[in-house]
């Protein structure tokens, strides 16, 4: 079955070249102009990714990533941002709002299918086994992609999972930035090691009793991150 993909963009050159290249690449393709529209769509039909615009109608792009990233029936739907806007804290507020990729226009159709694809074997991946892991209060089951501290539910994106699965899996090592790219992100050439420091941002706004202090996942000061491995 045929991953379908949602473009939410206003551009009607823009959403129906991004539309074309999908579907030549076989994937199943709606698109949207508005986020109303949007969200009565995700209600209705299951999608596999969105491609979103940040400057839309009515409600905004960056508006629309937190409402459908804090849904529990849309959270786990990968994003992709599409957008003119090339700053860095743009970059970084569309990733602390949950979004998977960051795409700046112009853009290629092969860079855009080549972002689609990577996002998608990251989110879609299974574990080769299950298994329970327990890191202090935290309960981490690789086999349904779930997390839970003292029994209760953490929603986390498929990134961040796989990054903590990462980090508690290799306790008390400390890891870089190249490391975790290459280990979450893999052959992903656009990925900037910034992406790093803000997905560690978000997993200790979940995780963490408090962020600023974190328990879980520490800081090697000038190295990497690592799971405390007395825990």
């Amino acid at each position: 079955m045929k991953t379908k993909i949602l473009v939410v963009e206003d551009e009607k050159d823009i959403s129906e070249l991004v539309a074309y290249n999908l579907e030549k690449e076989g994937f199943g393709v709606s698109v949207s102009s508005d986020g109303e529209h949007t969200l009565g769509l995700v209600r209705k039909e299951k999608f596999g990714l969105i491609i979103l615009d940040l400057m839309l109608p009515g409600i905004q792009g960056m508006d629309l990533c937190k409402i459908l990233k804090s849904s529990e029936n849309t959270s786990s739907i990968p994003i992709i941002m599409l957008t003119a806007k090339s700053e860095e804290i743009d970059k970084v507020l569309g990733l602390e709002m949950g979004a998977d990729d960051y795409i700046t226009k112009p853009f290629s159709p092969r860079e855009l299918i080549a972002r689609v694809r990577a996002v998608l074997r990251r989110t879609q991946a299974k574990p080769a086994a299950e298994k329970i892991m327990r890191i202090g209060e935290l309960e981490i089951n690789t086999a349904t992609y779930k997390v839970s501290k003292k029994g209760i539910p953490i929603e986390l994106s498929a990134t961040e999972f796989k990054l903590l699965l990462y980090l508690a899996q290799r306790k008390g090592r400390v890891l870089n930035r190249d490391a975790l790219l290459d280990a979450v992100w893999k052959d992903e050439a656009f990925v900037e090691p910034r992406t790093v420091d803000v997905h560690i941002r978000r997993l200790r706004a979940l995780i963490e009793d408090d962020p600023s202090t974190p328990v879980y996942i520490r800081t090697r000061r000038g190295i990497g991150y690592y799971v405390d491995g007395d825990l």
